[in-house]
């Protein structure tokens, strides 16, 4: 815990998203009062990503973590807050691309369980 996906467009394969995630796990702690060495970041590239009912040259960028249960909703609502604006800061604009940059907070099942070996 905290477990987390960046969903990330083909097109922004210049971002360097590994910093991202060095960058995004201190606001996950201060937030969410998680712990660092608990953060754990995956990030997932997609090929094909359509917005409308149009072809476009569309980006998008979405940010999911999950968490034990326990955290209110406005400490969430803080936290993806952040979130969005740490994606502003690593995810610059390109010509004729449409950056579509969001994030989610949620709880884990109950069920959750980990095992580092």
């Amino acid at each position: 815990m905290p477990q987390i996906t960046v969903e990330r467009s083909a097109y922004l394969d210049d971002v360097d998203w590994e910093e991202f995630a060095v960058a995004l796990h201190p606001v996950v702690v201060e937030t969410a009062a998680a712990r660092l060495e608990a953060c754990k970041t995956r990030v997932l590239r997609t090929e094909d990503d359509i917005v409308g009912a149009e072809w476009e040259r569309h980006a998008i960028v979405n940010v999911s973590i999950a968490l034990l249960a326990g955290r209110s909703d406005e400490t969430k609502a803080r936290l993806t807050e952040a979130v969005v604006e740490l994606l502003r800061g690593h995810v610059q604009p390109q010509d004729g691309l449409t950056l579509h940059l969001s994030a989610e907070v949620r709880d884990l099942a109950p069920s959750y369980r980990k095992a580092e070996v």
